[in-house]
C-alpha cells in the first residue's frame, strides 16, 4: 500500500542505515523484478516521513554488477515514493573532487555492460525512449544545492559521473580515458539506477561522496599521485562526508 513518505534514500558503501531516522519501522516485500538489496526502512527526520534502503545490503553483500536496480527502485515506487537522492561512494579524478568532497554532479557517463538497463527488457513490455539529456532532476538537484547552503554544508555543485562495471577498482588507463572523456567522479553504481529512475518517473539526484582519488590521480593536489587505495581509507573518508548528512536532509526536508 502506497505510504506519505516525502524522501526516500538509498545507500551506498559505507552508509548502511541513518542513525538520524526516528520511529523506524522495517518493511519487507518483493517486487515484479525481484527482490530488493535490503529492506526499506521507513521513520521519521525532522517530523517527515523518509524512506532508507542500503543498495548493498545491510551487510554490504551485494557487489555493484549484481545490484538489482530495477528491483530497488520499483520497490520504493510501490510504498509511494516520489523522490530518491543517491548516495554513492566515488573516486575523484580531477582536482576539485579530493576525498571528503560531497559532489552533486548533474552529468553521467555509462562505462558499465551486462547489467539489465530497462523496464523494457522483458518480452511484451512497452519500449520507452525517456529523455536522459539532464540524468539527475533539475529541480531536485536544485532543492538539494539549496538545502546544503541552508545548512552550512560545503557541496560541489557539479560535475561528470563515470559509472564503471566494478567490483574491481580501475587501471591508471582507463581513469586517464575517463578523464579525456571529461569525466570528474567515477563510481560503480550511478548507472543504470539512474536510468532506471527516468523511466520509472522518478525524481532522482545524487549525493557522491569520495572516498578516494581515482588511480593516477592527486597529482595536483598532493604533488605525486595517490598511494594505493586501502578498504581502511574509503570508509574513513566516507564517514566522515557523510557527518554532515543529517543537517543537509533535515534542510531538505524542510523545504
Amino acid at each position: 500500500m502506497p505510504l506519505a513518505i516525502d524522501l526516500a534514500i538509498i545507500g551506498g558503501t559505507g552508509l548502511y542505515k541513518l542513525a538520524a531516522m526516528e520511529s523506524v519501522e522495517t518493511l519487507e516485500g518483493d517486487t515484479v523484478f525481484g527482490t530488493p538489496s535490503a529492506p526499506v526502512r521507513v521513520g521519521l527526520i525532522a517530523g517527515r516521513r523518509v524512506a532508507f534502503m542500503a543498495r548493498h545490503g545491510e551487510g554490504h553483500s551485494v557487489p555493484p554488477h549484481q545490484v538489482n536496480y530495477r528491483a530497488n527502485l520499483r520497490r520504493l515506487v510501490d510504498l509511494g515514493v516520489k523522490r530518491v537522492l543517491a548516495i554513492n561512494a566515488v573516486g575523484g579524478i580531477t582536482p576539485a573532487c579530493g576525498p571528503r568532497v560531497i559532489a552533486v554532479p548533474d552529468q553521467i557517463i555509462d562505462y558499465t555492460w551486462g547489467r539489465i538497463s530497462t523496464i523494457c527488457e522483458e518480452p511484451g513490455t512497452p519500449v520507452l525512449h525517456v529523455d536522459f539529456g539532464e540524468p539527475y532532476t533539475p529541480s531536485l538537484r536544485a532543492a538539494v544545492l539549496r538545502a546544503a547552503v541552508d545548512a552550512g554544508v560545503q557541496v560541489l555543485d557539479g560535475g561528470c559521473y563515470g559509472a564503471t562495471q566494478g567490483p574491481r577498482l580501475e587501471t591508471r588507463a582507463e581513469i586517464a580515458r575517463m578523464r579525456r572523456d571529461g569525466c570528474d567522479l567515477v563510481g560503480m553504481t550511478g548507472m543504470p539506477e539512474a536510468g532506471l529512475a527516468r523511466e520509472m518517473e522518478l525524481d532522482y539526484a545524487c549525493l557522491a561522496l569520495v572516498a578516494n582519488w581515482a588511480a593516477g590521480c592527486g597529482v595536483e593536489a598532493l604533488g605525486a599521485p595517490a598511494p594505493e587505495i586501502t578498504l581502511d581509507e574509503v570508509l574513513a573518508n566516507v564517514e566522515a562526508a557523510t557527518a554532515d548528512l543529517p543537517r543537509l536532509l533535515e534542510a531538505l526536508l524542510s523545504q
